[in-house]
């Protein structure tokens, strides 16, 4: 972690400083969009219920415990009414997997903090089984850079994203380069989402930042390049290839 500390936040506050001067990247005018929190989907359930179960992660390494645990929260909801949400620290004494509570240590196990897109899925997974849940499938998506335009990989995502908004009938969790969206650090980042309007071809995140206290939209193509950017070579030491997302089906 020393290592990573030292050689690579240089080069992000670098990139950081280069983006804002030059208005590039996610500093670029129109790029995001902070919408009213406020604001309820109560056309489809299954929006209410990641919107109201949205929390912030309680330290920089754990995006991975808040967007589980308001995935896991809105799918119980969703089952009966009255259940209290479980919190962060509850799912992390329940889930084992991947020495999830480890990774969220201030040493991290082994020194590796946070969850790759594999292990987050897995983590998904083990939820899911672990709270009793119903669920379709589980799908980890890998997202490589430079796919193309017309690739199966987009037209299945943004059908996933219309089926989410429109039926309610899956959750998407993005493993993304945060700074790729938002004027911040390029650094791996997981968060829900929370909407796509067709018309706009924008999705809107419920970033578990608490940085973030508002959740914003963008654009599709951005939101993609975000998810298959690949991450610094030095991310790779703790298991960072590049991103993607999670898929929940419901049944």
């Amino acid at each position: 972690m020393n290592l990573l500390r030292h050689l690579v936040r240089p080069y992000l506050y670098t990139r950081y400083g280069f983006h804002r001067l030059t208005a590039s990247g996610s500093f670029r005018k129109g790029g995001v969009k902070y919408v009213d929190p406020s604001i309820s989907p109560w056309w489809n359930p299954l929006k209410q219920a990641i919107w109201k179960h949205h929390v912030k992660q309680f330290h920089g390494s754990s995006c991975s415990v808040a967007s589980v645990v308001a995935c896991i929260n809105a799918l119980r909801s969703l089952g009966a009414n009255g259940i209290r949400p479980i919190t962060q620290a509850e799912i992390l004494d329940q889930v084992p997997t991947g020495h999830w509570k480890q990774r969220m240590s201030s040493g991290g196990y082994h020194g590796r903090r946070g969850l790759p897109l594999p292990l987050l899925g897995q983590v998904i997974k083990d939820s899911i089984a672990i709270y009793g849940l119903t669920a379709g499938h589980v799908d980890i998506v890998p997202t490589p850079k430079n796919t193309p335009h017309q690739s199966p990989l987009r037209t299945l995502l943004k059908k996933r994203l219309i089926d989410f908004d429109r039926h309610g009938r899956g959750l998407l969790i993005a493993h993304f380069d945060q700074g790729s969206l938002i004027p911040t650090l390029n650094i791996p980042h997981i968060s829900p989402v929370g909407a796509y309007d067709a018309k706009t071809d924008r999705v809107t995140m419920l970033d578990v930042d608490p940085d973030e206290t508002r959740p914003y939209q963008v654009g599709f193509e951005t939101f993609f390049n975000g998810l298959s950017t690949d991450y610094h070579h030095m991310f790779k030491m703790h298991g960072y290839g590049s991103g993607g997302y999670v898929y929940v089906a419901l049944r």
